[in-house]
């Protein structure tokens, strides 16, 4: 049950109805939002409208201009790198592509902080990430759907964390979205691949013996499986459209 007060409720409602139409396209760019059109349309108060207007400039979405309104503003000019502009994307039309822009972006980091985690992490986190592996395995063996989703996404934080570079880290929400939308909008193979499950350990145990070039290899060769099953998921890929 949702506790928030009503007022946070109408916000959230209205801030992800307006973001996902964004996002998805429904609301294209150059539109030109109106206060009034709003209010009626989603059936809140002006000051709601308002303050959902003051988050998505914030993000980049929208701008607003004296005597033309609050238009849509390009692709290009998004904040793409905020958690929730990834949401959206991933909750609209535009799913696919997003998933596919976040798999190349991890290809590009996750290998490298893979590497400079093998020389950089001490024994106990090395040790610990290879038990994370042991238990990302488990939770797939007992179909625990949940606990896999938590140590996957806890997995990759580590080895971004582990790297010792600040900027690498920083990055972790984005692949937790990632791992997140290819649950929940089922992009996933029904039941956790094998050679995934023996990837991640084999990135933990090279971390474990300081093997960069192994580490390095092993998860290449990782974010290279998500990026090929790419293709398989958009077969199961629903479509999302937004009301507005």
């Amino acid at each position: 049950m949702d506790t928030r007060p009503a007022a946070s409720r109408l916000h959230s409602r209205v801030l992800d109805e307006l973001g996902v139409a964004i996002c998805g396209g429904t609301l294209p760019p150059g539109t030109v939002l109106s206060v009034d059109e709003l209010v009626e349309r989603c059936a809140v108060s002006r000051s709601v409208v308002r303050e959902v207007l003051r988050v998505l400039a914030a993000l980049g979405l929208v701008e607003a201009r004296r005597r033309v309104g609050t238009r849509i503003r390009p692709a290009a000019d998004w904040n793409v790198f905020d958690p929730q502009v990834i949401r959206w994307r991933l909750a609209s039309d535009q799913r696919l592509a997003q998933l596919r822009s976040l798999t190349e972006l991890r290809a590009a980091v996750e290998p490298q902080a893979a590497l400079l985690a093998a020389q950089r992490t001490s024994p106990t986190d090395a040790a610990d990430l290879v038990a994370l592996a042991a238990k990302l395995w488990a939770a797939a063996e007992s179909g625990d759907e949940a606990g896999f989703l938590a140590a996957d996404i806890e997995f990759h934080r580590r080895v971004l964390l582990h790297s010792g570079n600040e900027m690498f880290a920083g990055l972790h929400e984005l692949v937790a979205e990632s791992l997140t939308g290819r649950h929940h909008y089922h992009l996933m193979p029904q039941h956790p691949d094998r050679r995934a499950l023996t990837l991640h350990a084999d990135v933990a145990q090279a971390i474990q013996r300081r093997d960069a070039d192994r580490a390095h290899a092993a998860m290449t060769a990782l974010t290279q499986q998500i990026h090929d099953e790419l293709p398989e998921a958009e077969g199961r890929a629903p479509s999302q459209r937004s009301a507005l």
